[in-house]
């Protein structure tokens, strides 16, 4: 069945600290500062964000040191992999178990709750082996980008921020 993890117990009002120590890891620094980073910025960051990140905040950690603290807060499930597709790993809070909405227009990347909550939630029949998690990614274009392309009649070449935006053609041509 699903493995107990910080579902359940998320709690905004525990210390970094408290985090580690209830799955048993030892409290490092870097462990403080990465956990105490994507509490606080909440969202979905890549290894490299994070590393920028604390620089920025005149707590600077090498490289190799925030890929070893992800993959040991993602062991304990205190972090989990937000699957969005080919590209770049990105790492948020595992409040609880949900999937992804992907904006194919300006890239933004919004929660959606899973419906039965827990991992795995899918169980196709003839699977040879056992499934320890599904993730759906839904991709389409969100409220912003629809609204600005409704807005300027836009085109595909034209773009929302970071990419381009739905093609919404004119009825009167």
């Amino acid at each position: 069945m699903s493995k107990t993890s910080v579902t359940e117990q998320y709690d905004e009002e525990k210390s970094p600290a408290q985090f580690l120590l209830e799955v048993g890891l030892k409290v490092t620094y870097p462990r403080l500062l990465v956990l105490s980073l994507l509490l606080e910025i909440k969202g979905h960051y890549s290894a490299d964000e994070i590393v920028k990140m604390l620089k920025e905040r005149q707590t600077p950690l090498p490289r190799a040191s925030v890929y070893n603290t992800l993959e040991a807060l993602l062991d304990r499930e205190l972090i989990m992999v937000g699957d969005v597709g080919p590209g770049r790993v990105l790492y948020e809070m595992n409040k609880y178990w949900h999937h992804h909405f992907v904006c194919m227009g300006c890239g933004m990347i919004i929660d959606i709750p899973c419906l039965k909550g827990e991992k795995p939630c899918l169980y196709p029949e003839g699977v040879p082996g056992t499934i320890e998690e599904a993730q759906i990614i839904f991709r389409g274009y969100c409220n912003a980008c629809l609204a600005r392309t409704r807005e300027s009649k836009a085109t595909l070449s034209e773009t929302c921020e970071s990419g381009p935006v739905l093609f919404i053609a004119d009825e009167n041509q």
